[in-house]
């Protein structure tokens, strides 16, 4: 019996792609998985604490949102005063939520920096390597693959949020 995949999955489509779009379609899936774990939650629910650390639905969205402007524009196409933020304090504060901060806002800010990733990676070739504080050097390939781990790491922390929120579980 032939099993049929949704062919809208960016993953199947670029089956047969070259590496720039494996890697991009593969991030990009995830991204949206993220997204989707926020669909119909109100503010209240996505900020709930589920867990015995700070993470919630909300703040994982607002952590990966700093993710992406860390790696991407500020690794990789800097502007004056840009700084890449490496710190404890950095990490946690990526997750803690103001009593501002809404779903819409935080799903905005995260699609804008999502955008601006694609653009500067759009930009670059997968060879290109730059200085990182920690590491030394890493190139752009090293960092989509990065990003997809990360990502989806979270994503995963995501589903099963959500499934303690309201039982809604799967990636799409």
């Amino acid at each position: 019996m032939e099993q049929t995949i949704d062919p809208t999955l960016g993953p199947v489509l670029a089956r047969t792609g070259d590496e720039r779009a494996v890697l991009t379609s593969f991030l990009d899936f995830h991204r949206a998985v993220l997204l989707r774990k926020l669909r119909g939650l109100s503010d209240a629910d996505a900020r709930c604490r589920l867990v015995p650390s700070a993470t919630t639905l909300a703040g994982l969205v607002k952590h990966l949102t700093l993710v992406e402007r860390n790696w991407f524009p500020t690794l990789l196409a800097p502007e004056p005063g840009d700084v890449y933020l490496t710190s404890e304090e950095d990490a946690v504060a990526s997750f803690t939520l103001s009593d501002r901060e809404t779903i819409v806002g935080l799903t905005e800010a995260y699609e804008r920096a999502c955008a601006r990733s694609r653009a500067v990676a759009a930009s670059i070739d997968l060879d290109h390597v730059v200085p990182h504080p920690q590491l030394g050097e890493v190139s752009l390939r090293w960092i989509l693959v990065h990003m997809i781990e990360e990502t989806a790491r979270h994503a995963g922390h995501a589903d099963i949020l959500r499934e303690l929120t309201d039982g809604e579980a799967g990636a799409l």
